[in-house]
C-alpha cells in the first residue's frame, strides 16, 4: 500500500520526495493524476518541494 499523502504538508520533505517519486513511477501517469487522486492542492505539493530543493521534471515524470 503506498504512503498516504493526505498531510503532505507537515511529512518530511525527503520522505514526502521519495513517497511521491515511488507513486508517480508506479501509479500514476502525470503529476497531476496523483494530485487529483489524493485529493491534494499541485502547486503547493510543487512548493514545499521546491524549499526542500526539488524541481519537477516533467520529462523524467519525477522530482530531482
Amino acid at each position: 500500500m503506498p504512503i498516504s499523502l493526505s498531510r503532505y504538508e507537515s511529512m518530511d520533505p525527503y520522505i514526502l520526495v521519495s513517497a511521491v517519486n515511488m507513486q508517480l513511477r508506479d501509479d500514476y501517469s502525470s503529476l497531476t493524476d496523483l494530485c487529483k487522486a489524493h485529493e491534494i492542492d499541485e502547486a503547493k505539493l510543487c512548493a514545499k518541494l521546491k524549499r526542500a530543493g526539488f524541481e519537477y521534471d516533467s520529462s523524467q515524470k519525477q522530482f530531482k
